[in-house]
This record gives structure tokens, sequence and C-alpha cells, in this order.
């Protein structure tokens, strides 16, 4: 499994941006999720982040938290979400990152759970709940490893701050598009080209918008604003609990597609 980094190399060399889809491991049951990383897989994910479900998700919105509560209650640990990423390894091209709250992280230890999900072919992690001032603490032992840390910037990021988590947010960065928690919206913020630019006179290295984007024409929207990524959440978690792995599968093709007509246009 190659890096993040190098995934959206290879991506910018062929003027192409990064369809990420989520979902919540084990919901509806891990069975499901092993066909759902497949799946997304062949219908054009470039990159796939797999939720840890927690009981007290801050950042999740009404449909990933009832998602991570159904995981929960049927017994979903990291054990078993360890044992998902074991039979997808090397089934998969896209490269794997994990989204988990820090507390997880912290009861296992941090080497501890960093090599256990760098083993089963993870090589990404997004925590978000971990303050800058602590990223350090999980950087240094991931960067050992071979695991990258995504942090996260918010709309009401101050300019000072965003250039300090851009400087070290490893293999992209994860600007959230609106305040408060994730979940399905009927436009893309309108703070977000503004952020986008503002952002770029500070790095150079990936961004990929997430929270709100759930339609192919908030995709679409995104990418033509120059974000190098395009992460949708709660669009695919309700489209595999309510309708199945083929559905889910259906929305990540055309969001894939949204983007490359945008790519074509562009």
């Amino acid at each position: 499994m190659i890096a993040i980094s190098e995934k959206f190399k290879m991506l910018r060399s062929r003027g192409e941006a990064a369809l990420i889809p989520f979902i919540t491991a084990g919901d509806p049951d891990l069975e499901t999720t092993i066909a759902a990383l497949e799946a997304l897989d062949r219908a054009g994910a470039d990159l796939i982040e797999l939720g840890i479900p927690y009981a007290d998700p801050l950042a999740d919105g009404p449909v990933i938290q009832a998602a991570a509560t159904r995981a929960l209650q049927k017994g979903t640990n990291l054990g078993a979400i360890l044992a998902v990423l074991e039979q997808v390894k090397g089934k998969i091209s896209a490269p794997l990152i994990i989204f988990s709250y820090f507390n997880p992280i912290l009861q296992q230890g941090i080497p501890n759970f960093l090599q256990k999900i760098y083993d089963r072919g993870a090589r990404g992690l997004v925590v978000p709940d971990l303050p800058l001032e602590e990223a350090e603490n999980l950087l240094q032992p991931a960067r050992a490893i071979g695991i990258e840390v995504t942090l996260l910037i918010a709309p009401t990021t101050p300019r000072e701050r965003m250039a300090t988590i851009a400087a070290q947010s490893e293999g992209f960065i994860y600007l959230v598009s609106t305040t408060g928690v994730t979940g399905m919206r009927a436009q893309v913020g309108k703070g977000v080209q503004r952020q986008l630019e503002e952002l770029r006179t500070v790095t150079d290295k990936p961004i990929g918008v997430g929270f709100g984007i759930s339609q192919p024409e908030h995709a679409k929207q995104v990418i033509s604003w120059n974000a190098d990524a395009a992460i949708v959440g709660s669009a695919m978690v309700k489209r595999l609990a309510e309708d199945g792995v083929q559905s889910m599968a259906e929305l990540c093709l055309s969001l894939k597609q949204a983007i490359r007509l945008e790519e074509t246009i562009g």
C-alpha cells in the first residue's frame, strides 16, 4: 500500500483530484464493511476513510453517530476492525485512512495502535479531537512507523494557526467546510473558496474538503475551487445503511464522475 502523500503526487501528476469516501467500521456489520471497502475501491475511490466507532463522537453528526451506535451495539471493537483490515489488505488499491478519536488510541498505547494499523495496511490517520498542541505526541511515533497523520483546519481557524497546522499535517490537509458537526447539507459552506485561497498562500500540500459534501454537485464545486480532494462521509454512511453496498457504490461512482467532469472542463 502506497503512502497517502504518494497517492496525491500520482494524482497531481495526472491532473486529477481525489474522491475520499468514509464509512463506519461495523455498520451494519463487519462482513458488510469488508464488502463496502472492496466496492468503494472498484467504484473509483482514490483513498478511503474507515471510522472506528466511538461512544462520544463530538465531531460527528446524527448519521455517523447512529452508525457508530449500531456498530458498537454489534460488539465492534478494535480487534474486529483489525481483522477486517487484514482481510482487505492486498485486495484494494485505494490507501486506507483510519478515522479515530484520540481516547481509543491512548487506551491502546500510541505506538502500539499505530503499529497495529500499519501492519494491516492502513497508511493514514485522522484524529478530529487531537489538539494542535498535543499533535507532536502522535506525529513523531507515526512518522517513525510510516503512518501519515492528517490534521484538520476549521472555518474559524486564524491565519497564523492555519499555517502552523498546515506545516505539521501529513498526507494532506483536511479543510472542514463548515462549523459544527458532520452531516449532509444543501450546499457547500460559502466561505470554503476563500479558505482554500488563503490556505494556498501558506502551503503547497494537498487539501481535502469535508463535512457537508453529499452530492456530485458539491464535489464538483470544491474541485472547481482548486481543492485536491472531496471527502464524503454522512451520505455514504446513510446510503450504505439504508440501501446497501451496491447503492453506496453507485453514489461513489457518480461522485467520481462529477470530479472527472470538472477536471475535463477545468
